[in-house]
């Protein structure tokens, strides 16, 4: 006797959607970038560069795990030889800043946040992002994270519940509070160039609805940029806007500088936001010779002890986050104690100056010429190469251009800032996603997986 249900079909195989399954694999990505919407509890003096671990960082942990898996799995060759050795080499400095430190256990946690920042996190996105589509999705929430981050700042400005800055509670710092102002203008920053990108070149088979929405995205982060009171920002931002503005050609870019001009005079000039504030800040670029303020003076004096350091170290440095130790030996007496930081629901403190806020004489003093030399070899492979492949994609008709414009206006971003910052703080591991953004553009292969 048959029962009827041995007769009975089987349950068919449920398959994901292709998009859906695409936005599962980039899915500890993405967690990377938004988690930083989320409020960061301050970490303790002395975090330095091993600092304290954000859920962002523990995404970007799970986004490496996840991506060993997926090479284990599929069994291929992961990346290409060019690819490798580019994204390898900031290795051949850390590891030797390592060993040669005095204190090799301490310059452990340095060793693990460059591994981080400048190799892992940046393979993981390579291998990850497979095509033009992926590649937006991750500059949307960039994008995202910017819009969240700045609407806070402005409520911050507005409410006077900012960092502290000039004797009120008026910098707009977002969820990073005032022990990392560079925190929001760098998502900002991030925001405003991703979405000028897809503005300046939006993709023919985008909804209509798309560019000016990129558009009103890129205009209203500027107002948040503008209230974080950061010259480095304001400097690397203009600098990375006007790379992609005239790399969309001549034409585009004389009417894109002219919404520029007329957008800031109507911010600052006819809306009056932070103008007074924000003239002095500006002003204050140019007084850096003449009668710079403490925080000029302090930058200035520690350049010169991270010079001091890497001459009396040329080939290998004083080790990783060997300046603090070393920084009292080699810097003047116009050096003072610490930043004073308050406001942002956090209160008074001072705050340690435990780099010299310039990324590539960190490296020097820290790593020597070894070390800068395979920073640098690292960073200017990727700028160029992104450069040289976004040439290519303007004249390949249906090429993703938007995607080459976001990777040479990041990465010029994070060149100019690393004159003005260095790595350290929540945001941080963004530094990894832009750069591996950037290398997927410059190096990935073939050249059709950039021309969709």
């Amino acid at each position: 006797m048959a029962y009827a249900w041995a007769a009975a079909p089987a349950f068919p195989r449920l398959r994901p959607h292709p998009r859906l399954r695409r936005l599962l694999v980039l899915l500890p990505l993405l967690a990377t970038v938004l988690l930083l919407a989320a409020p960061i509890q301050p970490a303790g003096a002395g975090a330095g560069l091993g600092g304290k671990v954000t859920p962002a960082d523990a995404a970007s942990g799970l986004l490496v795990i996840w991506c060993l898996v997926r090479v284990l799995r599929r069994r291929s060759r992961p990346l290409s030889p060019l690819a490798a050795l580019v994204l390898a080499l900031p290795v051949v400095g850390i590891a030797v800043a390592t060993v040669t430190a005095a204190d090799p256990a301490a310059a452990l946690p340095g060793f693990v946040r460059y591994l981080q920042v400048f190799v892992l996190v940046p393979a993981a996105v390579v291998l990850l992002v497979r095509d033009a589509t992926d590649f937006r999705a991750v500059t949307g929430a960039l994008v995202a994270l910017a819009l969240a981050q700045g609407a806070l700042g402005v409520y911050q400005y507005a409410t006077g519940t900012g960092a502290s800055y000039m004797g009120a509670d008026v910098r707009a710092v977002g969820t990073f509070g005032p022990s990392d102002v560079m925190g929001m203008a760098t998502v900002v920053s991030y925001g405003i160039l991703a979405a000028a990108a897809l503005a300046l070149r939006t993709p023919k088979d985008a909804p209509s609805w798309l560019r000016p929405c990129a558009l009103a995205a890129a205009a209203a982060l500027v107002v948040p940029l503008a209230l974080s009171f950061s010259r480095g920002a304001w400097i690397a931002t203009a600098l990375a806007a006007f790379a992609v503005i005239v790399l969309t050609g001549l034409r585009q870019a004389v009417r894109a500088l002219a919404v520029l001009a007329a957008l800031g005079v109507v911010l600052v000039g006819g809306f009056g936001i932070g103008s007074e504030m924000i003239s002095q800040r500006l002003t204050s670029i140019t007084q850096v010779a003449d009668a710079p303020d403490q925080s000029v003076t302090d930058r200035y004096t520690m350049w010169a002890a991270a010079a001091s350091m890497w001459r009396e170290e040329p080939a290998a440095g004083v080790g990783l986050k060997g300046f603090p130790a070393h920084r009292d030996g080699h810097a003047s007496i116009g050096l003072s104690a610490g930043s004073d930081t308050a406001g942002a629901g956090r209160a008074y403190r001072k705050q340690p100056l435990l780099s010299p806020h310039n990324m590539y004489l960190l490296v020097l003093s820290e790593q020597g010429l070894i070390g800068l030399t395979a920073f640098l070899g690292s960073l200017s492979a990727v700028l160029v190469g992104s450069v040289r492949r976004l040439s290519r994609a303007r004249r390949t008709r249906g090429a993703a251009t938007d995607c080459g414009l976001a990777a040479v206006g990041l990465m010029t971003w994070q060149t100019v800032d690393f004159l003005y910052a260095d790595i350290g703080g929540p945001s941080t591991v963004l530094t990894g996603v832009v750069l591996g953004l950037a290398a997927w553009w410059a190096l990935a292969e073939p050249d059709e997986a950039i021309a969709t």
